[in-house]
């Protein structure tokens, strides 16, 4: 009691605010009503608390304001939810007012017409002999397709002797139709052609001697050929 007693004098001494003061006024009037309960009048000791009139006044003040502004709180909450509670009602009312009929239509069933009664038509079946044509179509594509992979394949393959490679029947096609007839240029040609080590040497070549000085074209299918020997021979 005597602690609180001496902060309330420095509290005062030291300007402390309302609030403060009438915290520590409250705690040592709880401890004054502790005392009072449990001792008699005359074991009191004769104890008197003087507290000045303004510290009194002071927190008496802020009481009275910390009361004042609570119920000016609660007031204006409760002013809004009576607010809310008025709007929703209003709104509820407004929607059933304005809500529409559910309009159930009735469906509309169909009306049997003589299809309905007839008995589906069968499924007509193919005859052996097409399934037999078109299992043989089917088959024919195949080996063809079969054929030309087989060919590309074969004409990809890499030759080591440019000599070897040609038939005879290719030998006197090129001869007749890219050498003029002329056997011993043929044959320095395709020498000429195997000694090369690239490539490029060897088109750089044929597009000098040949395709310049014969007049070879490039559109000729025999060209096409034979050009396409020559870049086996270097795969």
């Amino acid at each position: 009691m005597d602690t609180l007693i001496k902060k309330l004098q420095e509290q005062f001494a030291a300007n402390a605010t309302a609030g403060q003061l009438l915290l520590t006024v409250q705690m040592l009037q709880a401890e004054l009503t502790h005392a009072q309960a449990n001792d008699a009048p005359e074991n009191n000791g004769g104890i008197s608390v003087d507290i000045p009139q303004t510290i009194a006044t002071a927190a008496k003040k802020e009481e009275e304001k910390t009361v004042e502004v609570l119920q000016v709180d609660e007031a204006a909450i409760e002013a809004e939810l009576e607010e809310i509670k008025r709007n929703a009602e209003a709104i509820q009312k407004i929607s059933v007012h304005n809500k529409p009929s559910i309009v159930f239509e009735e469906e509309e069933q169909d009306i049997p017409t003589l299809a309905h009664y007839l008995p589906p038509k069968p499924v007509l079946q193919k005859e052996i002999n097409e399934i037999a044509g078109a299992n043989n179509a089917s088959l024919n594509d195949k080996l063809k397709q079969s054929k030309i992979d087989l060919g590309d394949s074969l004409t990809e393959v890499p030759i080591r002797d440019l000599k070897k490679a040609i038939g005879i029947n290719d030998r006197f096609l090129y001869i007749n139709e890219l050498f003029r007839g002329d056997e011993n240029m043929y044959e320095r040609s395709i020498k000429t052609i195997n000694s090369f080590s690239i490539l490029p040497e060897a088109e750089y070549w044929i597009q000098r001697e040949l395709k310049t000085k014969i007049g070879w074209s490039d559109g000729n299918e025999t060209v096409k050929q034979f050009i396409q020997l020559v870049r086996r021979r270097f795969t």
